[in-house]
């Protein structure tokens, strides 16, 4: 089961069930730890667990957000098209407003998220629906 905090319950993906993973390959998270998670007190914003595009990531680059330079002091690789990422709620949120938004893997998004958008407009951008 999913702790990734000592002493705290699992957190929940949009559907109220324990987070699954987003990526370890690049890792990704705030924390670093594979999961977009808000972590104990809630502080994160990386709650989105997406697919990047080309579109996506010249979109971000242009609204002053690179996320393909590499940035090793901040443990951040660089992105590319493919790549499984846990991206900042309000930056995907920004991005579906301008028709840009990336695809995203609902059973590794953050319950948090739904403050700002709700389920139905998610999952018409899921990647992980059967």
């Amino acid at each position: 089961m999913n702790k990734p905090f000592a002493g705290f319950g699992p957190e929940l993906n949009v559907f109220g069930e324990p987070l699954e993973s987003c990526s370890t390959d690049p890792l990704t998270g705030f924390f670093r730890n594979g999961y977009c998670s808000a972590g104990p007190e809630g502080e994160a914003r990386h709650l989105v667990c997406v697919e990047m595009t080309d579109e996506f990531l010249a979109f971000s680059k242009s609204v002053g957000n690179d996320l393909t330079t590499p940035m090793p002091q901040f443990a951040f690789p660089g992105l590319e098209p493919g790549d499984r990422w846990c991206l900042v709620a309000e930056r995907w949120v920004e991005a579906f407003a301008a028709g840009k938004a990336p695809r995203v893997f609902l059973r590794a998004t953050n319950q948090g998220v739904l403050r700002l958008v709700d389920l139905a407009t998610l999952k018409r951008y899921a990647l992980d629906l059967s």
